[in-house]
């Protein structure tokens, strides 16, 4: 049984497995996964499908529960792991801080400022130096303990499901291991030839600035009910008001980083639109920032600092990370010009990797004859569309799905009926979308 209140209540069995630390070394120390499982509810079982973890969201655990989300999706038996590093896997990172702790400075930084940041990232680094399972904490670690999981639950084969940065996971997994991967769903994809300085750093910094300015433009298009301005460089006028006005007097804690930490959320989905707009709303025009503060505490719950730890732990170490701070700030400036509400707070982010004292490896090139059904929005940020065109070319048998003027980062089981229904023909019987000539969905 479950002890997680979530799993349980969908019907989840919970268990764990352990795992070498060192997946080239099985017989030396091991470590614990967590692990769940919802069983099929049909008489028959058509297969398990196994969930990637996503680095990025520190999703794993509970995503045992998608297959309720899919149509035909209680067919199958649906398996979700706590990647190693990620709670309630053990053991669990705790060497870096939660990157959204209040009482920041702006992420613009100034002679001033610039100190608390370099310091903070380099402490961050030298904090997790010392830490044996930071060695192991690769994107080809991870997918040798999807193969010991797909063992231990005695699945000859397994179909992949994977979103955002697990859909490079699952593309690994699907490289090594490529007779042992049925069907793979990927919600997005990482451009493998970007990662990580650039996928997880510069190319997202302007498309995620191009998102918030869409939200401006829904702003200014309900002006009589959010009276922030009817035009989108009018939103941006007081959004801007707001940022200078939490630098100069933050509200306790609550600074220029945290205000632009939640309303980033506009970038990454447009489901968050009208959760935001009222919450803007009400600090602008009647300075009350009750509801911004609420935004945040839930956007921000939870051991973030565990979810960070791990995910730098893998990008590091995926492959090498330029070492020269100079080169950095070199071009975060020139496309802070281009993105200025979202390029430092993405530098920062990711800056520990400049400084990580675990040895980074070759990264595995995706690419092979499986079958693989790729969904991506257009305008999407996090996971570019051109890194879905490029997966969708190295895997000459798989076909690209566009959600048209998509934002969200996450396009599969979030209410698109058009969009679940070709996943759970491609899951049930194998049925893809023709793939078109030449490089497009």
């Amino acid at each position: 049984p479950c002890t997680d209140q979530t799993l349980a209540a969908g019907g989840a069995e919970c268990g764990t497995l352990a795992v070498p630390l060192d997946p080239a070394s099985p017989t030396g120390n091991t470590i614990t996964l967590a692990v769940s499982r919802v069983r099929h509810k049909t008489a028959t079982a058509k297969g398990t499908v196994l969930s990637v973890p996503d680095p990025f969201t520190g999703s794993g655990y509970q995503q045992s529960l998608l297959g309720a989300r899919v149509p035909q999706g209680d067919s199958f038996d649906w398996i979700g792991i706590a990647r190693r590093g990620l709670a309630p896997s053990v053991p669990a990172i705790t060497c870096a801080p939660s990157p959204e702790t209040p009482g920041r400075p702006n992420f613009v930084p100034t002679p001033i400022t610039q100190p608390y940041w370099t310091n903070r990232i380099q402490k961050t680094a030298n904090d997790c130096a010392n830490d044996p399972l930071l060695d192991h904490m690769k994107a080809t670690d991870v997918a040798a303990d999807l193969e010991r999981v797909r063992t231990a639950v005695g699945a000859s084969t397994v179909s992949l499901y994977g979103q955002a940065y697990g859909t490079y996971i699952g593309q690994v997994y699907q490289t090594l291991y490529p007779t042992r991967v049925t069907r793979a769903v990927y919600d997005g994809s990482v451009d493998p030839r970007r990662i990580w300085y650039n996928a997880n750093n510069f190319d997202q910094d302007v498309l995620l600035e191009d998102n918030e300015h869409r939200w401006f433009d829904y702003l200014a298009a309900q002006d009589s009910t959010y009276h922030l301005g009817n035009t989108r460089a009018a939103v941006q006028a007081v959004f801007d008001q707001q940022v200078r006005d939490l630098t100069v007097q933050p509200v306790n804690d609550f600074g220029p980083a945290d205000f632009i930490d939640v309303y980033s959320f506009s970038s990454y989905s447009e489901q968050t639109w009208p959760i935001l707009a009222p919450a803007l709303s009400a600090l602008v025009n009647n300075n009350d920032i009750s509801m911004t503060l609420g935004l945040h505490s839930a956007f921000y719950a939870g051991d973030s600092g565990n979810k960070y730890g791990a995910l730098l732990a893998e990008l590091c170490t995926d492959t090498p990370w330029p070492t020269d701070w100079n080169k950095w700030t070199a071009d975060t400036w020139a496309t802070h010009v281009k993105a200025p509400n979202s390029t430092w707070g993405n530098t920062w982010f990711n800056g520990p990797c400049a400084y990580w004292k675990h040895r980074p490896s070759v990264p595995v090139q995706p690419g092979g004859l499986g079958s693989a059904l790729i969904v991506n929005g257009t305008l999407d940020a996090v996971m570019p569309f051109e890194g879905s065109l490029e997966v969708r070319s190295r895997f000459p048998n798989s076909a690209l799905v566009s959600v048209a003027g998509g934002i969200s980062f996450q396009s599969t089981f979030a209410g698109n009926t058009c969009v679940d229904g070709v996943i759970a023909d491609y899951l049930v019987n194998g049925a893809k979308p023709a793939r078109k000539p030449g490089r497009q969905a």
